[in-house]
């Protein structure tokens, strides 16, 4: 299991988890439901793991080999949908941008935050992409017109951050040769399952 972000000493080397439930790219995502960690917070801790790493290694170059080889799994963008945009109650996203505009908005903030991890030596990225929310349990319950059906408006909008994340990763590839981005296709794997549900265990099963 990986560390909490606050422990201290070479414990920090065998991985640490800066994750934050409720989270998400914008600041303000998730604050309906009390404290959590932005991702922009979680990237000024990861800041702070990395210079005890160079404390614990000594050297600025031996971190660098170090973080070179770890391994940065992300997957973020889910609660900037559910707990922010499609919740006009609390938040104005949803008046101010176009689904279209707020996945710009999204990636834009999502690069430089990604910059900033390359800048302090991550150099292997997964990057998760959304899964299809509009199927999640909140959002069958809330806004399915029968509880099964899939909420559709939320699907097809994380779908426009999917396409634009998966743009991301091919121009962080290309502007990046010492790095390697990886996307995960997060709704298709969904997708799958629903479609072919036998080959992933019991069946016939719903939601």
């Amino acid at each position: 299991m990986f560390k909490h972000y606050k422990t201290s000493g070479r414990a920090i080397l065998g991985g640490v988890n800066y994750a934050s439930a409720a989270a998400g790219i914008r600041d303000e995502t998730g604050q309906q439901l009390g404290d959590r960690i932005s991702f922009s917070g979680q990237v000024r801790n990861y800041q702070n793991t990395v210079s005890q790493i160079v404390n614990i290694l000594g050297d600025e170059d031996t971190a660098a080999n170090y973080l070179s080889k770890c391994i940065f799994s992300i997957g973020l963008g889910s609660n900037d949908y559910l707990n922010n945009y499609f919740m006009p109650q609390y938040y104005s996203t949803s008046r101010q941008y176009t689904p279209d505009q707020y996945a710009d908005v999204l990636i834009q903030q999502y690069t430089t935050q990604l910059k900033i991890l390359y800048n302090y030596g991550a150099r292997k990225f997964v990057l998760i992409g959304v899964g299809q929310i509009g199927c999640s349990p909140s959002e069958l319950a809330q806004n399915s017109p029968d509880g099964r059906t899939c909420v559709q408006r939320i699907n097809s909008a994380n779908q426009i951050f999917n396409n634009k994340l998966r743009s991301l990763v091919a121009q962080f590839n290309g502007n990046t040769p010492d790095a390697r981005f990886i996307y995960i296709n997060a709704y298709g794997i969904f997708q799958d399952i629903i479609n072919r549900p036998a080959a992933f265990g019991k069946y016939p099963f719903s939601f």
